[in-house]
């Protein structure tokens, strides 16, 4: 057999070649703490979970979806009116996503042609640059560098490159870096994405996941954002929904269209109960989104402080459920350092080479089990003696 050749840039993702190291050591009867991929444990809100139930029931629920219901898209553009103060029109500005992941795996596919050029961050959630790739487009990589606080700077991307770009991606709070971006950082991006002609997409999968009494907005409430972009959102992380899987494309009308074009030839919309269920999170009680923010604000406490207090200097994330690590100095790379970990002490990170080339000498740490089993990896790292 002979497989296309655009799969000969992909190699075994990252988190199964960590779950495959996860099996082993679990049929050794070892334990494990596993901190490698973003999937939140705690659950949607109990009204989410009764109106998905309750639409479940309803036999007429079960046909194609084809489109997303009006009242879906209407909660959305309320939501994002009510926590944003941005305006859309529900019908020609806000597209429903099978989860962010679908977007940002098939937008590319809607706006680049083989070879074009596309900008991405670096170090990057790996979809970001592997949509591009499925498109066929040429990536240049926007450094995140430590000591401009992993802020892109656009002054730094060469003129030849902007002037050949046609698209460009970024994200905060970051994934993984977790840090937010300041109001002028969007106003640049807006004024270069203007001055040569580049669409925009900004994710903002994390905006409630913000710590420390800090707030974050949206990209679309920059002046000039809706004409050069869009921004995804999604109810993963805000609603605990991360396998129910809703998302949303919001902003410029054009590029919604034709991502809702490309759409409609590949799927057929959202289950019914889903888009229900994600009706109720939206327009709901959301005392629900503070107590996810603050459960998670814990555990990220829990373990920023409990590692650096054995030895290992961890700095508290400022937003996202994830934590971004420096390898210890005695490790010569961050996958010696993550198959280190897991066979010393049990505890599975993600090595910040899987975020592209910036990410080497990191690790990501996700913020996904309860707070005695994120006490229990600190003490079992401490008691490995790996630091020392």
């Amino acid at each position: 057999m002979q497989f296309a050749k655009r799969m000969e840039q992909f190699g075994e993702g990252i988190f199964s070649s960590l779950l495959a190291m996860k099996k082993r050591r679990l049929a050794e009867g070892k334990p494990v703490v596993d901190l490698s991929v973003g999937t939140p444990n705690i659950p949607p809100a109990p009204h989410i979970i009764e109106a998905l139930v309750e639409a479940a029931k309803d036999e007429k629920n079960y046909i194609y979806a084809i489109q997303d219901l009006s009242e879906l898209r209407l909660a959305a553009a309320q939501w994002y009116e009510r926590r944003y103060q941005v305006s859309l029109d529900p019908e020609t500005e806000i597209l429903a996503l099978l989860g962010s992941q679908d977007g940002l795996a098939h937008i590319a596919l809607s706006i680049l042609d083989e070879g074009d050029l596309m900008l991405v961050p670096d170090p990057c959630y790996p979809v970001f640059a592997d949509g591009p790739k499925l498109a066929g487009a040429e990536l240049y990589y926007m450094p995140q560098r430590k000591e401009n606080g992993y802020i892109i700077d656009l002054s730094q991307i060469p003129e030849d490159v902007a002037r050949r770009a046609k698209f460009m991606l970024i994200s905060y709070p970051n994934n993984p870096t977790t840090v937010l971006a300041p109001d002028s950082f969007y106003r640049d991006v807006i004024a270069f994405a203007k001055k040569y002609d580049i669409m925009v997409l900004h994710d903002n999968a994390y905006s409630e996941l913000v710590f420390d009494g800090a707030s974050c907005g949206s990209f679309l409430q920059y002046p000039g954002a809706k004409d050069v972009g869009v921004e995804f959102n999604s109810l993963s992380k805000t609603y605990g929904m991360a396998g129910a899987r809703v998302g949303f494309c919001l902003g410029n009308r054009e590029m919604v269209k034709n991502l809702g074009l490309l759409k409609s030839n590949i799927d057929y919309g959202i289950f019914l109960p889903i888009q229900k269920a994600a009706i109720a999170a939206l327009t709901g009680d959301q005392s629900y989104v503070e107590t996810n923010r603050a459960a998670y604000e814990r555990r990220r406490d829990l373990l920023c402080d409990g590692l650096t207090s054995i030895g290992w200097r961890v700095e508290r994330c400022p937003a996202t459920m994830f934590v971004w690590a420096d390898v210890p100095e005695k490790f010569k790379s961050s996958m010696e350092f993550v198959e280190a970990l897991c066979e010393r002490a049990g505890v599975i990170v993600t090595p910040g080479s899987a975020f592209g080339p910036s990410g080497e000498g990191h690790v990501r740490m996700a913020l996904v089990q309860d707070e005695d089993q994120i006490q229990s990896a600190v003490q079992a790292i401490r008691e490995s003696g790996i630091l020392l």
